[in-house]
């Protein structure tokens, strides 16, 4: 049961903090798996400076997650030690700036982006409809879909460290991949700057993102708890085609299965545990080691204890 936490619950001075603290909150709330164990301690900031004051006091040493929209990852049934912090809504402005220039925090939705660059006549985000999560999340792990990445039209980022300091990065202080970020050591996100293109039209944007949410309707599993596609594409090939070519697409673990609609999404049918969802996970990985010889890389974070 999720129960309110008093200053006498933690292990460090919150009387500086204007957010809330729950204690033993099920992450399975959280998460668009709707899996997940307790987080010892849960903070609901109420903005981004109550952020920064809550890094000041919490012991360096204390672990620490961030959550925005609970997508691309999987928290295990024996939940997470520490703090989480829950970013989607303290961290949530938006805006346009002059030059082209699209400013996010990282609570705000993908989709929210996409909408607010079409909007402003702007192209370039378009595909950031069809990423499910939180613009942190596209941040730190170059999220993409159909063929848009990240990345290419980050200009700067905000972060802040462990100690509650903040600063500024430029994209080309950041080296980054398919679906990898190598952020600076001991930072998080806490914002990022989009450089994107003019339109004369901004109907041809909205048209496109249209497009692209129909193509998602029809190819993705979206009616069903997921957590997005599960595994990176290995080079050369897709994922969810090697599912199926090993003959995983329906199988199931307890109330967890591989997607009949697309197989590299794993659904959770309403009972599924996280155990279940990740035997799953494993049992891919071992047969295509084992029978093709390629190597099924995470693309959700794992985290938590079993």
């Amino acid at each position: 049961m999720m129960v309110a936490a008093s200053t006498t619950d933690l292990p460090f001075d919150s009387s500086t903090l204007r957010g809330c603290f729950k204690l033993n909150e099920p992450m399975s709330k959280h998460t668009s798996w709707r899996v997940g164990g307790p987080a010892e301690f849960f903070y609901l900031p109420a903005d981004r400076q109550d952020i920064v004051n809550l890094l000041k006091v919490m012991p360096s040493e204390m672990p620490l997650q961030w959550v925005g929209l609970g997508s691309n990852m999987l928290v295990r049934d024996g939940g997470l030690e520490g703090v989480v912090i829950k970013t989607s809504k303290a961290l949530n402005q938006i805006e346009l700036r002059n030059d082209h220039i699209l400013y996010a925090e990282a609570g705000v939705s993908c989709a929210k982006v996409a909408r607010v660059s079409a909007a402003g006549q702007l192209a370039g985000a378009e595909f950031l409809a069809g990423v499910p999560g939180s613009f942190g999340g596209a941040l730190a792990m170059n999220a993409g879909a159909f063929g848009g990445e990240t990345w290419p039209l980050v200009q700067q980022i905000e972060c802040v460290n462990r100690q509650g300091e903040e600063k500024v990065f430029a994209s080309d202080a950041i080296k980054f991949s398919y679906r990898h970020v190598e952020l600076p050591h001991g930072f998080a996100l806490l914002a990022g700057l989009l450089q994107l293109t003019p339109l004369e039209d901004g109907e041809n944007a909205k048209a496109q993102i249209r497009v692209l949410l129909e193509k998602r309707n029809a190819s993705q599993p979206i009616q069903s708890a997921n957590a997005g596609s599960v595994f990176k594409n290995p080079e050369g090939g897709f994922a969810a085609k090697i599912i199926e070519q090993l003959g995983l697409k329906g199988v199931s673990r307890g109330g967890a299965r591989f997607s009949e609609v697309h197989a590299n999404f794993i659904i959770n049918d309403g009972n599924a545990s996280a155990a279940d969802i990740e035997s799953l996970m494993i049992l891919a990985q071992h047969q295509a080691r084992e029978r093709m010889g390629v190597s099924l890389e995470p693309e959700v974070r794992i985290i938590g204890r079993v």
